[in-house]
């Protein structure tokens, strides 16, 4: 999720929706529900052991002599050769690691019956939400227990057939779809494939009649979204290939390329990113629906955008400026002949809808379409309306608009969550969108533009009724007085009175914002009887741009402070007690648990940092890294951020003799986006340093990377780990 957002492709963005709300599908219910209630004679409390090593015989783990000086302090990094993902050493760490922290789980009595419970209640028919290209309507679906889901389509009310299989991509499952465009018409189709869970992709063109593969493969393209130029050819993003590992070497200038079909990549035409003065580390090229137009968007950081249009009627047309510093973010989002719609949040921190005429497109031209209001503004485009889904206290609210920003009607939904969708052509009369909650599996319904209309089209066949659930809305106060809302979600009945075993999620950056969405997994532990709770902490965009701003450099405290506020109310309303409540998150989220639990180990039981970026002091000096800067702040920067780091740094503030909560560090050796060399130094740093009996495992998945296109089969082996590592260093030895 650390990745630059980048221009709204529509045809890529349809494939992300699909793709996420395919995901988000129920998990059945079961015929004896598990109590993770500490009652009865179903519960033991763990034996009282004397030492850590009573418990888990760790591998030893070498040091170094490594010193680093920032503005006249030295800082020791013993573990830095952890950070060579190419050594034979540093792989014989992970599987020594690794064999440690399996068999710690493969002897929790219950584990294999939680995995069991998973894999039955995941083997059921899940589809996502269509999207029409051409004359084909096309979907994916996972027929249960699939690793990767299908992409199918469908001509008018005939039969569905199989257009794209990503499970015969790999025999294990590791090689997923990351994203497809088609062109313009829907002839031709360019997908990409992660292998291994990579960032670095490969793109293959399909002929969408024949399905027979036109020209070569193109290698070592990375963030990147394919925008086709009508069916001659796309334009695509990437890196040099960095010296060294291609895992963990930085990558700091993208390029945009223009590839046109029956050429070899080493011919594609360098378009934007060549120079010294075109240098940034995320540069995207979107072209309009009419092949008008190309905007190229490029930053520096994750936050942030130059904006740039070139007209494509005019081969050797320079490049227009449309705004020339990376004070906001801004993307052309449609386009009516030579004007432009744009949703910005320049001089409005809850972003609007503005239009302006291509030939003068600087901001004292634009005009307001749909103004800023007091909840934070997504666009989306389909049937020649605009849809704004707002984030209401981070729950949806639509409404229809006309291109001139007249109110056509507020949609209502079915209940309080969250909505995806609206997305499709100009001349699309239905249209698509999909409705989730915490509780509530998601059900895609088809949309009249016209009339208003909304009718059910694919209600998920997952037995999970959310009547025997109930998801509440809070606000609680921070240390500093700030009001932050959290859902709390439980089954119904469920008494409060502080020993009911919790999990708290959070993020907290990067202006991204937690929303209501059904998880399978997320399900799996309330079927159990466990609380979910999901706090909406500073640094996301819940509340706009001023919200992001105060979670980011010298206030990421505040998004510290805000998470530890969520776990003490947790335990002060009696919805649990420190000795059953569990913490999670992951990248951002990784370092958010990371430095809680040092800061506050006494506050949680249980902690499972994932994919977390947890050394603040080098996380710039790895493959993208140095582009989130604009939330952290960098040690180089200054003796003020380089202390201020270093005071919640997870790495550099494990201190020996404290009794650190149970930790289960969970990574992909193939993550080049938070390199894993962040969990093996914090891992090591708590290993050497824990004091009393809690564990500090490391559970490193191999041949994966962040997340994206994990199989099926790895989801459900890892959070039976998950759970199963929970619910038994909170002292439930039975289920």
């Amino acid at each position: 999720m650390l990745q630059k957002g980048s221009l709204k492709n529509k045809k890529d963005e349809m494939y992300k929706k699909a793709l996420t709300l395919a995901v988000m599908v129920a998990l059945a219910g079961c015929d004896t529900p598990v109590d993770l209630k500490n009652t009865n004679s179903n519960v033991q409390e763990q034996p009282v052991l004397e030492s850590t090593e009573q418990l888990v015989k760790y591998p030893e783990t070498k040091k170094v002599d490594v010193v680093d000086e920032y503005f006249g302090t030295k800082v020791a990094d013993p573990y830095r050769w952890l950070e060579d993902d190419m050594s034979q050493e540093t792989a014989k760490w992970v599987k020594s690691q690794n064999k440690v922290t399996f068999d710690y789980l493969s002897h929790i009595p219950y584990r294999e019956q939680i995995e069991a419970r998973l894999t039955k209640l995941m083997d059921y028919e899940k589809v996502g939400q269509p999207f029409k290209e051409g004359k084909y309507t096309y979907f994916y679906k996972n027929d249960g227990l699939q690793n990767q889901y299908v992409l199918y389509r469908q001509l008018g009310d005939g039969k569905e057939e199989v257009f794209l299989d990503p499970n015969i991509f790999s025999e294990d499952g590791t090689t997923s779809l990351a994203g497809t465009s088609f062109s313009k018409g829907g002839s031709l189709m360019a997908y990409q494939i992660s292998e291994g869970g990579s960032d670095w992709r490969k793109v293959i063109v399909l002929d969408t009649e024949t399905k027979k593969q036109v020209g070569e493969v193109l290698v070592d393209v990375k963030f990147s979204e394919l925008s086709w130029l009508g069916n001659e050819g796309f334009y695509y993003s990437s890196y040099d290939k960095p010296q060294g590992s291609e895992l963990s070497a930085k990558t700091d200038q993208h390029k945009l390329y223009y590839h046109k079909l029956g050429t070899r990549q080493d011919e594609d035409k360098l378009v934007f990113g060549g120079t010294e003065a075109q240098k940034h580390r995320y540069v995207q090229g979107d072209t309009s629906d009419d092949d008008r137009y190309l905007a190229i968007s490029a930053s520096v950081s994750t936050s942030g955008n130059k904006l740039y249009l070139k007209d494509l009627t005019k081969p050797d047309s320079e490049l227009i400026t449309v705004l020339d510093d990376t004070k906001s973010d801004t993307y052309v989002v449609e386009n009516q002949g030579s004007k432009l719609y744009l949703v910005t949040n320049l001089n409005a921190p809850y972003k609007r809808l503005v239009s302006v005429d291509a030939s003068n497109p600087t901001p004292d031209n634009w005009k307001d379409v749909i103004p800023e209001s007091d909840s934070v503004l997504n666009v989306s485009t389909g049937g020649g309306y605009f849809f704004a889904l707002y984030e209401v206290d981070a729950v949806s609210k639509v409404k229809q608009y006309d291109m001139d920003g007249k109110l056509i009607r507020e949609i209502q939904l079915p209940d309080i969550g969250t909505v995806s969708g609206f997305y499709g052509e100009k001349e699309d009369k239905e249209i698509y969108y999909t409705f989730t909650n915490f509780k509530t599996p998601g059900t895609t319904y088809s949309f009249d533009v016209n009339s208003g209309e909304s009718r059910v089209y694919h209600k998920s066949a997952a037995p999970f009724n959310a009547d025997d659930y109930q998801s509440q809305q809070v606000f609680y106060t921070s240390k500093d007085g700030t009001k932050v809302p959290m859902t709390i979600t439980y089954k119904k009945g469920t008494s409060l009175d502080g020993t009911t075993p919790t999990i708290l999620y959070g993020y907290g950056g990067f202006n991204v914002s937690l929303t209501p969405w059904f998880s399978p997994t997320r399900a799996a532990w309330l079927e159990m009887g466990g609380i979910y709770a999901v706090a909406n902490i500073r640094g996301g965009g819940e509340y706009g741009k001023e919200w992001h701003k105060a979670g980011t450099q010298l206030h990421k405290q505040n998004v510290f402070e805000d998470f530890i506020a969520a776990a003490e109310y947790l335990t002060a309303e009696g919805y649990t007690s420190s000795e059953k409540l569990a913490i999670n998150g992951g990248s951002n989220g990784g370092l958010l648990v990371g430095a809680v639990m040092t800061q506050r180990p006494d506050l949680f039981k249980v902690a499972i940092p994932s994919v977390g970026v947890l050394d603040m002091l080098r996380y710039h000096t790895f493959t993208a890294g140095a582009g989130w800067a604009y939330d952290y702040g960098t040690a180089n920067q200054s003796k003020e951020m380089f202390d201020y780091l270093k005071g919640y740094s997870p790495v550099h503030n494990v201190h020996a003799g404290t009794q650190y909560p149970a930790t289960l560090v969970t990574t992909g050796d193939h993550d080049d986006r938070v390199v894993p060399a962040h969990s093996y130094k914090f891992v090591a740093e708590l290993q050497s340093k824990q004091a009393g009996i809690n564990p500090t495992l490391i559970r490193i998945e191999t041949n994966a990377g962040h997340g994206a296109g994990t199989p099926t089969s790895k989801i459900i082996e890892q959070y039976a780990d998950i759970y199963s590592f929970t619910l038994y260093n909170m002292g439930v030895q039975k289920i």
